[in-house]
């Protein structure tokens, strides 16, 4: 019975938190405040190139695949910096609801009050550090794109308000 309560549990807990994550508004995170911000000792998301994330995050479970009502995890062929912002908030967001699974995890102990709850806690553990990881690792390429767009389409608006300035408003 405590490996179904146990099971139920985790199983409740991934559901909620999805509706709950997805409620949170993206206002409320900023990639530069506590958690979220990139530490020095991470060196800008290199620190997690020696896990490889690179060459296994592709083939984690995505939720937006299945969920339509998550934002999608990738960035489209011709992306605009305010789009890649809400990816960026997005990615704060999923660290967050992993963080409180991970955090939630040793409630598993008060139905199996043994070495095999402890066990089972850890295992909700290790199977979230992952995804957590994986959004530290996004954060710094997508923060540096979102800039580097911010500043092309400055650069373009500047260009298209001198080209109306030559012609006196006239094209």
């Amino acid at each position: 019975m405590p490996l179904l309560y146990s099971a139920l549990y985790v199983l409740a807990l991934g559901i909620a938190s999805h509706f709950i994550g997805e409620a949170i508004p993206r206002r409320w995170f900023s990639h530069s405040r506590f958690p979220y911000r990139a530490y020095r000792w991470e060196k800008n998301g290199k620190i997690y190139k020696k896990l490889r994330i690179d060459a296994w995050k592709d083939r984690m479970p995505d939720m937006s695949r299945v969920m339509r009502d998550m934002v999608p995890k990738r960035v489209g062929k011709a992306p605009h910096s305010h789009d890649v912002w809400i990816l960026v908030a997005e990615t704060c967001r999923a660290e967050i609801v992993h963080l409180c699974l991970c955090a939630l995890s040793p409630v598993i102990w008060l139905f199996w009050r043994s070495f095999v709850g402890i066990v089972l806690c850890f295992v909700v553990i290790l199977c979230n550090l992952p995804f957590i990881l994986i959004q530290r690792y996004n954060r710094p390429t997508l923060v540096a794109l979102a800039q580097r767009l911010e500043a092309r389409e400055e650069r373009k608006r500047h260009a298209n308000l001198d080209i109306i300035g030559e012609h006196g408003g006239r094209t």
